[in-house]
């Protein structure tokens, strides 16, 4: 398996980019289309640019070391591989179901709460737990990436999903409800059949290999009449079919069981339910997508609670943002405190828990480095936006709307800027001038988020699916071979379910 291959994806990503900035005139949409002119990319630009994307969204990778250091330390604690353990024996002969549950929870997370990135702090866990049931890495990719883009391409009440859309073409939020759960519906059935499907394929494969295996048993059999040099050759080299690369690096993604007595479980299984709760409720956009102000007051009345005149938790707690208006960064907060109970609880010495934080930050690092390099290509595509020039020509092959040109240019919209604001804020302004009739604007919503979760599938900018793919050193070349048929499905239901949309 070649090293650092989503590095070079992303990279080479970025140097396209680049091309692209001495190639495509700039223009951006401020009221009318301004034509700037070529905006070159220098080769300084290449080293002050990511910079610039650790300013504005160091916060991210930093989240995503943190999440690392944290399962660090859990792997220092006997009780969270004895739960892995103990899941994995409740969901023996139900490894499928339990795999399309979590596909399901995620895809509706995402779709409601807004979580693509929030999860991240449970994706270490879920991919310890599916290999531990004996699936394989890409099986982990499928469920977690998957599951994650199809939540966006059917977002609901995600208000951080795409909640800048409405604020753009000014129509309500809750506008085309219907078709986004049709569309988050059949995109978890074709996710789910596609995945069944390459287990089945998968299991095939497996068993030609063990037939393999044991013909080459029997070979080495038959040759004792062999010297001892070939026969030691032989050895060898049935000891490399044997244990594969493959194996030893999804061993290396399941903790190791720590010795000694009796593991308590249900501590550990407590505070990761608390977290969950916290995550969720944390997330929901209560006043964006319900209009409900309850959270904000709640907070307000908490911190400004006064005993004899002190307000005593508005000064312990400091700045906190009410429920529906965290980030990640308070996330951390909560990350850190629960990693310092678990290590009283369990009883882990000081220096025991720092080597677990740098361990389990090291394992994190080639995502944070990714995370910073996808948003250095935001950073490029903002300053130098050559983009709009594209769109415009796209746009301007029909007049007004045409779904089928929207599509596309929504689709290269996702593939320019990996975020899904910026994403959005790109294309929708300038369509929206060209694009009058404010009934067609649910349709262009439903649209654009189905095009954002579909190109997230296969995108080198795509933060989720580059991050997984680089924790679990997977080629991005083998997730396509894995991928592309579930995208040409999805783009033939989102085809015909847009022009459904368009004709009635």
């Amino acid at each position: 398996m070649k090293k650092h291959n989503t590095f070079k994806v992303v990279l080479i990503t970025l140097l396209v980019f680049m091309l692209l900035t001495w190639i495509l005139p700039a223009a951006y949409y401020s009221g009318s289309y301004v034509d700037q002119g070529r905006i070159q990319m220098g080769l300084f630009d290449l080293f002050n640019y990511p910079v610039t994307a650790i300013s504005y969204f160091g916060y991210i990778a930093a989240f995503v070391l943190v999440v690392g250091g944290f399962y660090g330390v859990l792997n220092k604690i006997g009780a969270y591989r004895t739960m892995l353990d103990k899941l994995k024996v409740a969901f023996k002969g139900k490894e499928v179901v339990v795999l399309s549950i979590m596909m399901v929870l995620i895809a509706l997370l995402t779709s409601i709460c807004g979580l693509q990135l929030g999860l991240i702090i449970f994706y270490p866990m879920l991919v310890s737990l599916i290999l531990l049931m004996g699936f394989d890495k890409i099986v982990a990719a499928l469920t977690i990436v998957g599951s994650t883009m199809i939540g966006m391409l059917g977002t609901t009440f995600g208000y951080n999903n795409t909640g800048i859309i409405p604020s753009i073409l000014g129509n309500e939020f809750t506008d085309g409800m219907l078709p986004k759960c049709i569309l988050l519906f059949l995109g978890l059935v074709l996710l789910i059949v596609n995945t069944i499907l390459y287990i089945k394929k998968s299991k095939k494969s497996d068993k030609k290999a063990n037939v393999k295996k044991v013909t080459a048993k029997e070979e080495k059999k038959t040759s004792k009449t062999k010297s001892s040099k070939n026969t030691k050759a032989a050895v060898k080299e049935e000891e490399v079919v044997v244990v594969t690369e493959d194996q030893a690096e999804e061993d290396s993604y399941i903790p190791a069981t720590v010795a000694g007595k009796k593991h308590i479980v249900w501590p550990l299984a407590v505070i990761l339910s608390v977290v969950f709760v916290i995550l969720v409720l944390a997330f929901i956009s209560w006043s964006g997508a319900f209009g409900l102000t309850a959270m904000d007051e709640a907070t307000t009345a908490v911190t400004g609670f006064e005993v004899f005149g002190f307000a005593l938790f508005g000064k312990l707690l400091g700045t906190i943002n009410a429920f529906g208006s965290w980030t990640l960064i308070d996330l951390v907060v909560v990350l850190m405190v629960f990693m310092f109970i678990l290590a009283l609880i369990y009883k882990v010495k000081f220096d025991e828990l720092v080597d677990g934080f740098v361990d389990g930050a090291k394992c994190a690092l080639g995502p944070a480095v990714i995370t910073i390099m996808i948003y250095t290509i935001l950073v490029l595509t903002t300053y130098h936006p050559f983009q709009l020039v594209i769109y415009k020509a796209i746009l301007g092959i029909t007049d007004g709307f045409n779904v089928f040109t929207t599509f596309v240019v929504a689709i290269l919209s996702a593939l320019f800027n990996g975020d899904a604001a910026y994403a959005f804020q790109s294309s929708l302004p300038y369509l929206a001038s060209i694009v009058t009739n404010a009934d067609n604007y649910p349709i262009i919503a439903v649209v654009y988020q189905a095009a954002y979760g579909l190109t997230m599938l296969v995108a080198p900018t795509s933060l989720v699916l580059m991050g997984m793919l680089s924790y679990l050193k997977v080629p991005y070349s083998k997730w396509f071979k894995a991928i592309w048929k579930l995208v040409l499905e999805l783009l033939v239901v989102l085809l015909i379910v847009f022009t459904i949309l368009i004709l009635i």
